[in-house]
């Protein structure tokens, strides 16, 4: 039996293994007795500090790695939450990976290699804003982007394919976890309404319309 600081702490932003999870159904409202948002950024600001000094001793003892990966709806705040937790960690113990639509190099090569080749380092947190998981979610969803891969051999139904990628991913992943690196996954959900709002509300920010 674990130790109980082994155990995974009781939370209600946990996701249950058993299959049960339905990200539609879940609610985008922040769970009974949460803090109001003064109180969340006095808490933010104390993690900060604490990631940074637990960054130090990760990178001081140099034998494991931690990797981040946050995956969202568009508009659901990747890009800010990763950099309101990620501000006050050393640049040099911390990267963060950004994957868009694979490069020309990157589809020479199999789905895995762009982000196999930017894994952190022992002693480092690395960042992956989206990941892996594109492979079986928007690939998935639009034929198109697996037609640009060139596979040598592709399964003669769908689903064998997509059941091979989701083994390809849970090999790697274990491979990683058996090798030192803590693998932490962040789902940031959003209702459609204040995802219409915010995807509105940047047609209105110039700097923003890339998006």
């Amino acid at each position: 039996m674990a130790d109980d600081e082994d155990r995974v702490p009781d939370s209600p932003h946990l996701v249950p293994f058993d299959g049960r999870f339905d990200p539609g159904g879940a609610s985008t409202r922040p769970p009974p007795g949460a803090p109001d948002k003064s109180a969340c950024r006095e808490l933010l600001s104390k993690s900060v500090e604490r990631l940074s000094d637990l960054q130090r001793v990760l990178y001081a003892d140099n034998r494991h790695a931690v990797l981040l990966i946050f995956q969202a709806m568009d508009a659901a705040g990747k890009d800010g939450t990763i950099r309101a937790v990620l501000t006050g960690v050393d640049p040099a113990g911390c990267q963060v990976q950004s994957f868009k639509s694979p490069s020309a190099l990157e589809l020479d090569h199999d789905f895995l290699w762009r982000h196999l080749r930017v894994l952190p380092e022992r002693g480092r947190i690395g960042v992956f804003n989206r990941s892996w998981y594109e492979e079986v979610l928007a690939v998935r969803v639009h034929p198109g982007y697996l037609d640009a891969q060139r596979l040598p051999r592709r399964p003669a139904d769908d689903a064998t394919l997509w059941r091979e990628r989701f083994e390809s991913i849970n090999d790697i992943e274990r491979h990683l976890a058996r090798n030192g690196t803590l693998i932490l996954k962040f789902w940031l959900n959003v209702s459609r309404g204040e995802q219409r709002e915010r995807l509105l509300a940047r047609l209105d920010e110039p700097e923003k319309n890339w998006k």
